[in-house]
């Protein structure tokens, strides 16, 4: 039983070096962690502008309208698309159905105001986006 520590742990360190000395053969554009953390970048950056189409707006419409309240626009402000929202407007993230209908809008986020659907850049709180109500 003594000598299965020091053996599990050799045999821990033995592995892990093998491991590392692996990852730095490999160029750094090939390595999985790289790879992911590129293919993830892409996907989850936000803009300041967004151009959905009237099919797309329609689909966000349908899915948020289920879960938002609608908000009163704070005195004086007018929202348009690079706008951004007061601190006092509430943000939320979109319901999963509206995410999967339309994966461009995955990484924003919306308010509701005045009939108004906002879709919201999380990182400076900039409108990208304003859909009208849909009939």
């Amino acid at each position: 039983m003594k000598n299965t520590i020091p053996l599990a742990i050799a045999a821990l360190l033995a592995l892990s070096g093998v491991t590392a000395a692996s990852a730095n053969e490999m160029p750094n554009h090939m390595t999985s962690n790289n790879r992911m953390s590129n293919h993830m970048g892409k996907m989850s950056a936000a803009s300041d502008t967004l151009s959905l189409s009237g099919t797309q707006q329609k689909a966000i419409w349908k899915d948020v309208g289920r879960h938002a309240s609608n908000e009163t626009a704070p005195a004086g402000f007018n929202p348009a698309i690079g706008t951004a929202v007061p601190s006092a407007v509430a943000t939320h993230p979109l319901p999963r159905q509206a995410r999967s209908d339309v994966p461009a809008i995955r990484p924003y986020r919306y308010a509701m105001l005045q009939d108004k659907l906002l879709i919201v850049n999380p990182s400076d709180h900039k409108i990208a986006d304003v859909v009208a109500r849909q009939k």
